[in-house]
């Protein structure tokens, strides 16, 4: 497989240096200023019409019907992506390790500027003996063709570890990305050659990890330039430690819940700059108690720092904010103190796939959480001052009712109207259901200006009206059409790849950014997009999404009707701010950080 250099991504322009970098399209050459960046504190002291609940409400009302057709079609059998993720139910020990599942990521794995999937396949048991499955990895061709490319790139991609997530960062800055995979037994790490190999070299990076690990994010929490690694990790459960729990008759066998487990704590990896990782928890300070099965990272109070949301299966949320300029100089933990560890009751929910966004369009990002059945979706707003709102109810969320159990899950902007929609993948995790169905619809909620969710309802017969057994989500522009396709992994149902043919106006602006001081991949930047009318509308470069999945990297807008896009305001992690002129006719950008 060849590769493709840094500078020929596909990309309309590139700015960052005062010189413009060689692209394969043409496009406006933008120029960059920079300015002093302000801060905020943080943690002080349908088809059819749908249901949404009104503000102070919980009860469902009738909503117009959105103006634009949603429509996605899963092209994944003629695209030539065929896999299934197995996670060994047919060996009948209905364990709580079959209930996870596994993700996938849309990654330009070549840097020749068509996004790539990498898909982990799980695991099996012989007896009692667990084992791994080797991952694959499809190459984007173009026109929506693919080739499984996982023997010559990987040389199969084997796997001594049941595996569940793939998480991609450039560790090393070198300019391609790479890719760690979560599991039960270990981690593994895949180095990127940019020759068309990638090698696994966990060993040697000094990732010795044998707890089950789930969810990981990739981010630079010392601001160094070099991304570390913070792994979350799950319950101790193993053949030894197999309680027998039933379902809704005795001899009926059931996968246990969480709550009969003890957690396992997560770990945060420092990256030594010359190929290796430490452990560095005990100095980030981070608590032992969660079950983490969601992590993202990403700047929540702006302040130009790394912070870390970490969603746990039935105990507190965490949220640490980086006070590494601070008083303690580390992680500080402080979700009860944010209202954003438990729910608008008080309850620790089951909380799976997490993100963040700015749903209400006020320039601070919100925090979201798909959650287990009878709970509500958590949508965390985020007031100020180290302070997040619970509004699931007053948004409408709530109106989805009790019945999903929800994984996979994105803010995007599928309408281009401005205002960042939801995605979520569910299904449910148990043999017998008492509350739910096993198998799940996904759901699309529709963001009205800000103010409130509606779901929209897909016509009979089509993937999302359709109920699967839901898990990872992936998202990225894998035809380069403009729109964002949508990557669905299901437990024992083969992978769904949703082309994106919802006729939505062609206004859109997309940004890649390339971190030099900073590191390579910018995580931690966040964006704003000005326009004529004055909006400004928030992105934040951000790692570990969704659940047990990576997006692609490009940030993306869409422009509501009416409006001009004029200045993009860049704060890069390592402190400068880059102000971007931009035209009328930009749509897509790759934008340098200056040197100085």
């Amino acid at each position: 497989m060849p590769m493709a250099s840094e500078s020929r991504v596909r990309e309309g322009a590139a700015v960052g240096t005062g010189k413009s970098v060689p692209s394969l399209r043409r496009g406006p050459f933008a120029a960059l200023v920079c300015v002093c960046a302000g801060a905020l504190g943080l943690c002080a002291g349908c088809h059819q019409a749908g249901s949404v609940a009104p503000s102070g409400s919980g009860e469902a009302v009738t909503a117009t019907a959105p103006s634009i057709a949603f429509e996605f079609v899963d092209v994944a059998p003629e695209a030539g992506v065929n896999v299934v993720y197995q996670n060994g139910r047919e060996a009948g020990h209905s364990s709580i390790l079959e209930s996870l599942g596994g993700g996938a990521a849309v990654v330009d794995v070549d840097r020749d500027g068509w996004y790539d999937l990498f898909v982990t396949t799980g695991g099996g048991f012989d007896a009692k003996r667990i084992f791994g499955l080797p991952a694959r990895l499809f190459r984007n061709l173009g026109s929506w063709r693919f080739s499984d490319i996982s023997q010559a790139a990987g040389e199969g991609f084997p796997s001594p570890h049941y595996t569940h997530g793939c998480f991609a960062g450039d560790y090393d800055n070198d300019g391609f990305p790479d890719l760690l995979v979560t599991g039960y037994g270990g981690l593994q790490l895949w180095h990127n050659q940019g020759d068309g190999t990638l090698v696994e070299v966990s060993r040697e990076a000094g990732l010795q990890d044998t707890l089950w690990s789930s969810a990981a994010a990739w981010g630079d929490l010392d601001n160094d330039g070099w991304l570390d690694l913070y792994v979350a990790h799950y319950v101790d459960w193993s053949f030894s430690n197999h309680p027998r729990c039933v379902g809704p008759r005795p001899d009926l066998v059931d996968i246990c819940p969480p709550k009969v487990f003890s957690p396992l704590p997560d770990t945060v990896w420092r990256n030594e700059r010359d190929g290796t990782f430490s452990d560095q928890t005990a100095h980030w300070g981070l608590r032992p108690d969660g079950k983490g099965l969601g992590v993202v990272i990403g700047d929540i109070n702006l302040d130009g720092f790394a912070d870390i949301y970490v969603g746990n299966d039935t105990t507190d949320n965490f949220l640490y904010i980086n006070e590494l300029n601070g008083p303690s100089g580390k992680l500080r933990e402080c979700a009860v103190l944010s209202g954003v560890a438990v729910d608008d009751r008080g309850t620790p929910n089951g909380s799976m796939g997490v993100d963040l966004g700015d749903y209400n369009l006020d320039g601070r990002p919100d925090i979201w959480v798909a959650n287990f059945e009878v709970e509500s979706f958590a949508l965390y707003r985020n007031d100020g001052n180290g302070q997040f709102l619970h509004v699931s109810r007053a948004t409408g969320v709530t109106a989805l009712g009790g019945l999903f159990v929800g994984f996979g899950t994105a803010f995007v902007d599928l309408d281009r109207d401005g205002d960042e929609d939801i995605l979520i993948n569910n299904g449910h995790v148990i043999n017998y259901p008492r509350n739910a169905p096993f198998l799940q619809q996904p759901v699309l909620l529709v963001n009205e200006q800000g103010q409130r969710y509606l779901r929209y309802e897909f016509p009979a017969g089509t993937y999302f009206a359709t109920p699967h057994a839901g898990r990872g989500l992936a998202m990225g522009d894998l035809d380069e059409d403009g729109d964002v396709d949508v990557v669905m992994t299901n437990n024992h149902e083969r992978l769904a790849v949703l082309r994106n043919d919802t006729p939505a106006p062609a206004r859109y602006l997309r940004v890649r950014l390339i971190g030099r001081r900073s590191n390579r991949n910018a995580i931690g930047a966040h964006v704003f997009l000005l326009t004529r009318q004055g909006k400004r509308i928030l992105r934040l470069v951000k790692s570990g999404v969704s659940y047990l999945s990576d997006h692609d990297e490009r940030l993306d807008w869409g422009i509501p009707a009416g409006d001009e896009p004029e200045e993009l305001h860049i704060r890069w992690p390592a402190g400068e701010t880059s102000i971007i002129s931009i035209t009328p006719q930009t749509r897509t950008l790759t934008v340098w950080e200056p040197l100085q």
